[in-house]
């Protein structure tokens, strides 16, 4: 056994001829290892397909053009966006524009001025009025905070129901079945759902 030892100590790498290659097999001394190299295997390249360089080129020119082409279309509808139909003007309407345009009214300058200021007078009430309303509500409320805190004063649970909400100050019932009953013997109608929406690719 020792001289087998030593006799593998000493070919560190042994050669094994093959059909298709060579294995080694490498060794050590401490610890005894035996290692063998994975087999590379290999198959025949494929034959490269002799193409004709005027077809080459013209297969390039070919898709040149076809992004050529896609790029002056974008560039061409870069500036224009979906169109809506509910904002698209009828063709009928189109057509009418001349009978539908109104005639420009001349307003003479002492026109302007009456009606620049009647303006000002409608402006001027509806501000007056605006303030009498706020006034009127702060007085209100005023009259309101001072009378609970005498009453607070005088009783807390008299203060306590004066604040609480008038339920009934708005009645409002309501009286009748609180879903739809169903139909006796009613066919449901079949039926297809047609999906009518514009799409743009």
């Amino acid at each position: 056994m020792m001289a087998c030892l030593k006799g593998l100590s000493s070919l560190h790498r042994i050669c094994i001829p093959r059909q298709c290659g060579q294995r080694y097999i490498s060794t050590a001394v401490a610890p005894l290892c035996i290692q063998l190299t994975q087999v590379v295997g290999a198959e025949p390249l494929k034959k490269k397909k002799k193409l004709d360089p005027q077809l080459v080129r013209q297969k390039e020119e070919r898709r040149k053009r076809k992004i050529e082409k896609a790029i002056r279309r974008l560039e061409k509808n870069a500036g224009q966006l979906k169109p809506v139909d509910e904002l698209e003007v009828p063709p009928a309407i189109l057509q009418e524009m001349n009978i539908r345009k109104r005639a420009e009214i001349s307003i003479t300058e002492e026109t302007e001025e009456s009606q620049a200021s009647i303006l000002k007078e409608w402006s001027n009430y509806k501000y007056q009025q605006h303030l009498a309303e706020v006034t009127l509500i702060e007085r209100i409320i005023a009259s309101r905070e001072r009378a609970l805190q005498e009453l607070r004063q005088e009783s807390e649970d008299l203060w306590l129901e004066a604040i609480q909400i008038d339920q009934m100050l708005l009645p409002f019932r309501v009286k009748g079945p609180v879903a739809t009953p169903p139909i006796k013997d009613y066919n449901v109608p079949d039926g297809d759902y047609i999906d009518k929406t514009t799409k743009w690719d």
